[in-house]
Parts: C-alpha cells; structure tokens; sequence
C-alpha cells in the first residue's frame, strides 16, 4: 500500500526576506541536486524530474519573482505546483524539447504533434509505462507542439518493486518523427527511486 507524501504545506517555505538570504546556497543545493534528476533521450528532448526539493525551490522563486507575501498568493502557489511532486507511486517530469534556432525550433515542432504522449519509462522486463501529459492546461495545437510538457508517470506494484530489486529503468519515446530510448544512470535511477514509497 502507498503511504501519503507529504505535499509542500506554508511552513515548509521561507519568507522574502528569509529566502533573499538563503539563495544562493539554495540555488546551489539545487544545480547539484538536479544533475541526478535529468535523463536526455536523443539531441532534442530532455527530461527533469521533479521532486519536492524542486517544486519547493521554484515556488520559492516564483513568491520572489512577483513578490508575493500575502498569504491569499501564498496559497495559490502552494495548490499550483503542489500537483506537481511525486505521491509515491509515480514520477513526475518536465519534458523540454530544446533548439537552439528559433526556425529550426518552429519547423520541429510542428512535426512533433502528439510527443508527449509517446513517452515512456520501463523497470527491467515489465510492460511499458506511458505517460499522461499535461493534465493542467493543453499545451498543444493543430499547427504545433509546445516546448514544455508536463508528464506524469504511473506505475503498478510489479514495476516498483522490479526498480528495488535492481532491475534497469529505462525511458524512451515512440514517436514517428522523434524515436530513441535510453538506460537510466545509475545515480539517477537512485534518485528517482526515493520517490516512491511503496
């Protein structure tokens, strides 16, 4: 059974003038933090799984950014990026489709239509696990793809307990335009598997 995890609540964030204080070795514990966290498959898309250290850190930035201190905003924010932390039987990500070239980046994603719903992840032998994207808002449209996507993976007791057997995690995209698939580093593979808690 999949115990709750704990969600990032008001007394989990630092104040204005608290955060001013702590954020360059915050920003720091992050950039070192987010190296074990990444997976890029093929030249073009990159995946940063998200976690509450990493949702909490942009909350914060985001409260800074607007200057929010009200706790009306506070709360807003809190139930905005909450969604996007782990709840023990998933991993949760942000896909970037990353070009250079303004151009090349328009041409490409509009070949790219459906992507973020090509995206997988499997533990060892177990079936494919693909992802349910953007459950916020559509990022798409007829003539193109966004840059961003927000994905969601689930996964069944089988596949979890296949990751803490030892069992390779890899993660891969099916799409007729874009295809590869990749192992998933050692020291990430680790990292992601603290998120689950079953």
């Amino acid at each position: 059974m999949c115990k709750d995890v704990a969600k990032i609540r008001r007394e989990n964030l630092l104040t204005l003038e608290a955060y001013a204080k702590e954020r360059a070795a915050f920003r720091s514990r992050i950039i070192a933090h987010k190296k074990n966290r990444m997976v890029q498959i093929g030249a073009h898309l990159v995946l940063h799984f998200e976690d509450e250290l990493t949702i909490r850190y942009q909350i914060q930035e985001m409260l800074r950014v607007e200057k929010i201190f009200e706790e009306s905003g506070i709360q807003e924010e809190l139930e905005a990026y909450n969604p996007l932390v782990p709840d023990g039987r998933n991993l949760k990500a942000t896909m970037m489709l990353e070009y250079e070239d303004a151009t090349e980046r328009a041409k490409c994603l509009a070949g790219l239509i459906g992507i973020e719903d090509k995206v997988w992840m499997q533990a060892g032998d177990c079936p494919k696990t693909f992802a349910i994207a953007d459950e916020d808002l559509d990022r798409e449209n007829a003539d193109k793809t966004s840059s961003v996507h927000f994905l969601r993976f689930e996964f069944d007791d089988v596949s979890v307990q296949a990751l803490r057997t030892g069992s390779d995690l890899f993660v891969g995209v099916d799409h007729e335009t874009y295809s590869g698939g990749v192992t998933v580093p050692a020291q990430v593979r680790q990292s992601l598997l603290r998120d689950f808690s079953l």
